[in-house]
């Protein structure tokens, strides 16, 4: 379990930090979330309440965490962070609550990985304000009821679906981030190169937005990646030909497909001709595992079009084909797609 007030964000070097907004007004994308956030914490405020317990929920590198931190830095309070898989007891959770002060923000990432006896233990906490304690077992045990102080708990989640209603129903906000648009991200890389010191051409930041996976956090690694390339090289203002090539020798298409999103693509193509295929098959193939598979790599291949899922498995779309450069007819017709062929591969 690691809680620290003043250094918690979640696998976070310096850097990272350095880039993350401060505010809402520097926070870019998201507009909806960001218009609704900002009138509620400034009721909050205006009551001397703590902001009501919010849920995000979305891919990975949106910007919860974000959020979660620009939030209790507009309510004046600390932010603590940790993770569900790092509290293995109750009594993990309970420390954390009674240390939290008056208009703290608790954010809990990968929510719906907290295991139930810590679920149990959030119910009082949220709805009431308190925790219940057993210390004893057996005859001997007793029920200590603590009372914490007014705060906030930020969940966070890749799979809102594997939240349990008596969970989801005791956060007052729930707001799932999208992905965003390319003129948002180059926005963001702008912002990121400044902090960064690293110049830019006009394009360039276009250039490296429309390889990011529509994803922030992406966006300012393939930036730190360039800033590499250019300080080996000398080069002294980044063009948009010049990233191109950078990304290109990352392994990364001009769609921001990587190594593993192109075999998922090419397994499913030539071995079950464009699917179905089960997700659990696919995983061993590509030998990683099936959660990075449904978190990491469908979302986005999805989101482009070139994946569906459908309750047979895995299926290539006719744009998947093209993008691999490959002939949509002709394996259809190969391979026999949605045929008892294709169902005999199956595991599910």
């Amino acid at each position: 379990m690691r809680v620290n007030p003043e250094n918690s964000e979640k696998e976070a070097t310096e850097e990272d930090k350095a880039l993350r907004p401060g505010s809402l007004r520097e926070f870019t994308g998201q507009k909806s979330i960001k218009e609704k956030l900002s009138v509620s914490i400034q009721a909050a405020k205006e009551r001397g309440e703590p902001l009501d317990h919010v849920l995000f929920s979305g891919p990975p590198g949106l910007g919860k965490t974000t959020l979660a931190s620009i939030v209790a830095s507009e309510m004046g309070g600390r932010f603590h962070s940790t993770a569900a898989p790092a509290l293995s007891k109750p009594r993990d959770l309970a420390k954390i609550l009674t240390l939290l002060e008056k208009n703290d923000v608790l954010f809990l990432d990968e929510m719906h990985r907290l295991n139930r006896p810590c679920e149990e233990i959030l119910y009082p906490a949220m709805e009431d304000g308190y925790i219940d304690f057993i210390l004893g077992e057996g005859v001997s045990a007793q029920s200590i009821k603590i009372h914490l102080q007014p705060f906030t708990l930020i969940g966070a989640t890749t799979r809102s679906g594997m939240l349990t209603t008596p969970l989801k129903t005791r956060f007052g906000m729930e707001f799932k981030l999208e992905y965003y648009e390319t003129g948002e991200i180059a926005d963001i890389i702008e912002r990121s190169s400044a902090l960064m010191d690293l110049r830019l051409e006009n394009g360039a930041a276009f250039a490296i937005a429309s390889r990011s996976r529509m994803t922030p956090r992406v966006a300012n690694r393939l930036l730190r990646r360039i800033r590499d390339y250019a300080t080996v090289s000398g080069i002294k203002m980044v063009s948009a030909k010049f990233a191109e090539e950078c990304l290109e020798k990352l392994g990364i298409d001009e769609l921001g497909l990587v190594a593993m999103d192109r075999k998922l693509l090419t397994l499913l193509m030539e071995r079950y001709g464009g699917g179905p295929a089960g997700i659990k098959t696919l995983a061993v193939l590509v030998d990683e595992e099936e959660r990075t598979l449904e978190e990491d790599h469908e979302p986005y291949l999805m989101r482009l079009g070139l994946l569906e899922k459908t309750p047979q498995g895995r299926v290539l779309t006719s744009a998947a084909y093209k993008h691999i450069g490959a002939d949509f007819t002709l394996y259809a017709e190969g391979a026999g797609i949605g045929s008892a062929r294709g169902q005999k591969n199956l595991l599910l």
